[in-house]
């Protein structure tokens, strides 16, 4: 009966049960509304236990290889390939975390970014019934922190080519203007259609539009009102032409010069009406989505998570939403 349940010498829970167990834990907010979970549909036990379970699940699988990705299906039809990348910020146990009270310099919590991205065809965008858009089928990569970027490049390459990266037409990258992010666009994905952000463009604009209008909110959408919709419309780059000529006549001012550089050093990934126009994104927003979703299980309040136990949970938790949670008892 133990050989048919698939357990080993001295386990006590069956690979099926640990599936399930892992999955609650994904699922709910926290271990002991895992156990919880699992004490009503028949299975008593502690959160401890899952908590472990978790670890020695998340820990053996380290290196785990995924199945080969399936081949293309005879008659499949072309496609375009969207990659998003952004980081959030998270709650570790800091060096003087459980410390007895004491000066504020103290580090009881650290605040780490995690960074993740997601894969998806452009073909696999939807809405539901109420217009709001969806996608069917999108991968997710995500990683500790304090990860090397180049690791996080290899990971989001290897998912891109699993789904397809080599057979697309064209590729898509969507990201905000984070430094990180853009020199693991040039490394990885070069020949790419690279896009700005266009929420995150157009903060940068406010905020200089604030700058020159500080005692008018009125006079500052006035000056901004034209320039969002030539950001948005005008392929010509009219934006960062018009900012040059502001800087031009205002070199002393660090804070013009901070926002044009910035719209400078992205001049080549501000053609909103053509990547419109191919019905590819021009804004991160279902990444934004996607974060929220990782927030919902690692970032809830109260939560503060040693490094390993960050680790474990979004092993499992990045398994969970690509749907190859089975393979780790693969």
């Amino acid at each position: 009966m133990r050989e048919q349940w698939g357990l080993a010498k001295w386990a006590r829970l069956s690979p099926e049960l640990e599936q399930r167990l892992a999955y609650n834990a994904a699922v709910t907010g926290s271990y002991e509304k895992a156990a919880k979970h699992a004490k009503r549909w028949g299975t008593a036990i502690s959160d401890d236990a899952i908590h472990s379970l978790v670890g020695r699940v998340a820990q053996r699988n380290k290196a785990a290889a995924l199945p080969p990705a399936p081949p293309p299906k005879p008659k499949e039809q072309p496609f375009s390939m969207v990659i998003m990348i952004d980081g959030w910020m998270v709650r570790q146990r800091g060096a003087d975390w459980g410390a007895e009270p004491g000066p504020p310099s103290l580090e009881r919590i650290s605040w780490k970014e995690l960074k993740s991205a997601i894969i998806y065809r452009l073909e696999d965008r939807a809405a539901n019934a109420c217009g709001r858009g969806m996608l069917i089928e999108k991968k997710v990569v995500a990683v500790p922190p304090d990860t090397d970027v180049i690791d996080l490049g290899a990971k989001i390459q290897e998912q891109a080519m699993r789904q397809g990266l080599a057979r697309a037409k064209e590729v898509f990258v969507v990201a905000d203007g984070a430094l990180w992010i853009w020199n693991l666009i040039e490394d990885r994905f070069s020949q790419a259609t690279k896009t700005l952000d266009f929420y995150h463009g157009s903060e940068h604009l406010w905020s200089l539009a604030h700058h020159l209008h500080p005692e008018s909110p009125e006079q500052a959408a006035a000056w901004i009102n034209p320039l969002l919709h030539q950001l948005r419309h005008n392929p010509e780059h009219r934006v960062v032409r018009t900012l040059e000529e502001l800087l031009a006549k205002n070199l002393a001012d660090p804070i013009i010069h901070r926002e044009v550089s910035y719209f400078q050093n992205h001049r080549d990934h501000l053609n909103y009406a053509d990547v419109a126009a191919r019905n590819a994104p021009i804004g991160s927003g279902s990444m934004e989505s996607a974060c929220s979703q990782f927030q919902d299980r690692l970032k809830r309040r109260g939560q503060f998570w040693s490094p390993h136990g960050l680790e474990h949970m979004l092993a499992i938790d990045v398994a969970l939403k690509n749907d190859t949670l089975q393979f780790l008892w693969n």
